[in-house]
């Protein structure tokens, strides 16, 4: 199908004097077929490589970072740390595809890229999985921002959360109610904003919360092990039956999620002053994340051992015996979650304006100029993500689901397919060679998790 996109829309390719025929749809904007003046400022143009760094960092940095200690005790250190480095090599390479073929195909969106390559409904299939990886990914937030507020239960111990501690068990301290504050109070605000650079601030600060959450953490860990309390984590996995093996490759969906921003690299792209920046601020935030990635998983794991649980911050409701000991863990779990609150919306703005390509493929009235629709999507999304952190008990069941099936698809198996297709003529053998390592890692971790999954039920009952 071919469209007519108007001059706002392609602005961030910097040719203002180009106002062609394309056969790719933008991402953050639906179909349109008219040009309409008043929309040109939809695209603010003024993004600066800092702010793109912070807000493409604050897509990464979410809530996996809680689950990679529990990654690295299922692993072992040594294998932790090196799949933490080689998903983000490949979430780069991955990334570098999907800006490429989309110069090469003068394509405004990752959903674009995909459809010049294969076709309408290939592209409908990709903007499902985002809404599906998104969905997962907000409902995880939630999971964690109750389990800090509210606490949480595992094997049959319930961990205090801090609001929880300090008023004891009233009405207003359940987890359906603090949700329901959170979500009315602190996310609904967030949420109005209509341009992701408006978000540049509190990407930005919850940045530095995610890093001071790692430092603090991290002095923690050196203090324990300074005074003997602690000592070096388990290295290699441990495998004492056919369940413990099985259970190594549930990790691999949580590393891939804790990755996975392609979603955003447009909308980030679209809003800067120079797009060939683009390759060096992904590049820039893929070292970011694995920094603070790594030093987690290491120091996390040191700090809990075998007792790490799938959501490490519910581990900090423990007395550490450290100098103001409950001040310290209360403040690392309330940092956290208010850095997940003000990542919420960036990842929720990618989310929103995907389900409405879904739903409203062919309306003409750009999404942040149609109050209606900007506000059903909205309400719509946030009342289902509400409900599912209610009633999902565990954020690994989460990361599993999407990261074995949306997850693998939007960071691995579409931007390989592109390559390996090469609508353009511009892929190199290299590229094959790695498209086809992705279509293989993807594969075969996420069917032998799904079967782990699988087989955990069964036992289980």
């Amino acid at each position: 199908m071919t469209i007519l996109t108007s001059a706002s829309e392609k602005k961030h390719r910097r040719s203002p004097k180009t106002t062609t025929t394309t056969t790719t749809t933008p991402f953050l904007l639906p179909q349109t077929h008219h040009h309409h003046d008043d929309y040109d400022d939809y695209y603010s143009s003024e993004g600066g490589f800092f702010g793109a760094v912070f807000n493409l960092s604050t897509t990464v940095v979410g809530a996996g970072i809680m689950a990679l200690p529990a990654a690295a005790k299922e692993l072992g250190l040594i294998q932790g740390v090196i799949m933490i480095v080689l998903i983000a090599v490949l979430t780069e390479s991955s990334i570098e595809m999907v800006l490429r073929f989309g110069k090469a195909s003068k394509a405004s969106s990752y959903s674009g890229v995909v459809g010049d390559a294969f076709g309408g409904v290939d592209r409908t299939i990709l903007l499902a999985c985002i809404v599906v990886n998104n969905v997962g990914m907000l409902v995880v937030y939630m999971i964690i921002i109750g389990d800090v507020l509210s606490g949480t239960w595992a094997d049959g111990a319930h961990h205090t959360g801090v609001i929880e501690g300090w008023f004891g068990q009233r009405w207003w301290t359940t987890r359906f109610a603090l949700l329901l504050f959170t979500t009315i109070f602190v996310l609904a605000p967030l949420l109005s904003f209509r341009r992701l650079d408006s978000l540049r601030y509190t990407s930005a600060l919850s940045v530095f919360l995610a890093l001071l959450f790692v430092v603090i953490m991290a002095g923690i860990a050196i203090l324990k092990m300074a005074q003997g309390d602690v000592g070096m984590p388990r290295l290699l996995p441990k495998i004492d039956g056919q369940a413990s093996f099985w259970k190594l490759f549930t990790t691999f969906p949580v590393l891939v999620t804790a990755y996975i921003c392609h979603y955003s690299i447009h909308p980030i792209e679209n809003e800067l002053k120079d797009p060939m920046q683009m390759k060096s601020i992904v590049r820039a935030s893929m070292g970011l994340c694995t920094s603070v990635y790594v030093a987690t998983s290491f120091f996390g794991f040191v700090l809990f051992g075998e007792n790490t649980l799938d959501d490490v911050l519910a581990n900090f409701d423990a007395d550490l015996k450290v100098p103001y000991g409950r001040v310290v863990e209360d403040f690392v779990r309330m940092s956290y979650g208010v850095h997940l609150m003000l990542v919420f919306p960036i990842v929720f703005f990618s989310l929103r304006l995907n389900l409405d390509g879904l739903l409203f493929p062919y309306n003409t009235l750009p999404f942040a100029y149609d109050g209606k629709r900007f506000f059903g999507v909205t309400v719509g999304l946030m009342g289902f993500i509400f409900l599912g952190a209610n009633f999902i008990p565990s954020i690994w069941d989460a990361f599993q689901f999407t990261g074995a099936t949306a997850a693998v698809s939007i960071g691995f198996i579409f931007p390989a397919a592109i390559t390996l297709r090469d609508p353009n003529g511009i892929a190199t053998k290299n590229d094959r060679r790695v498209s086809w390592l992705m279509i293989l890692m993807a594969v075969s971790s996420s069917t032998a998790a799904i079967s782990s999954y699988l087989y955990s039920i069964f036992e289980a009952s």
